[in-house]
C-alpha cells in the first residue's frame, strides 16, 4: 500500500455495508483508470487514493484496487502478466446514452471495441475498453422492431 493517512472509512465498515453483488477491478495505474471512469464513462469518484477507489455509476457502486495493493494476495503473480485484462467478461450498463459516450471516448482516445449501433437484443450500445482492457457495453433500450 502506498496510502499515507487514513482511508475514507474503515475497511471492515465498508465491506459490511456492500450490496450483495459488487465489482472490484484490479488496475495497473489508478490515474488513467480514474480519468477513464470519470471523464468517459461519467462515474462519480466517491473516494480515491493511489491504492483504492470507490466509484458510483448511476446507482451502482464499484471499486478499483491498484495491483500493488494486492502484493500479499494470491492473485499478485497473475497481475504481473502483460496484456489486456477483462476478455471474456462484459460489464453492461443500461441507461447511459451510447452515442454521447462514444463521442467522449473518441475525444479521450479510448479504445472502442464496437461502435454504437442497434442490436437484436433490444439495446443500442457501444462497447469500450478501459485502460487495462476491461470491457464495458453501455447503452439504452431500442424501440421494438428497430
Amino acid at each position: 500500500m502506498t496510502r499515507t493517512g487514513e482511508a475514507f472509512m474503515p475497511a471492515d465498515d465498508y465491506g459490511r455495508g456492500m450490496r450483495p453483488f459488487s465489482v472490484n477491478l484490479l488496475v495497473r495505474d489508478m490515474r488513467p483508470s480514474l480519468a477513464f471512469y470519470e471523464r468517459v464513462l461519467g462515474a462519480t469518484v466517491r473516494y480515491a487514493d493511489d491504492d483504492f477507489a470507490v466509484l458510483k455509476l448511476l446507482d451502482f457502486e464499484f471499486m478499483l484496487h491498484a495491483d500493488h495493493a494486492y502484493d500479499h494476495h494470491p492473485l499478485y503473480e497473475r497481475l504481473k502478466s502483460p496484456g489486456v485484462r477483462g476478455t471474456g467478461a462484459e460489464l453492461r450498463v443500461f441507461g447511459i446514452d451510447p452515442d454521447s459516450l462514444e463521442r467522449r471516448a473518441r475525444e479521450a482516445g479510448t479504445t472502442i471495441i464496437q461502435t454504437t449501433r442497434n442490436f437484436p437484443h433490444g439495446w443500442r450500445d457501444v462497447m469500450l475498453a478501459d485502460p487495462d482492457g476491461y470491457i464495458w457495453a453501455v447503452g439504452v433500450p431500442t424501440a421494438k422492431g428497430t
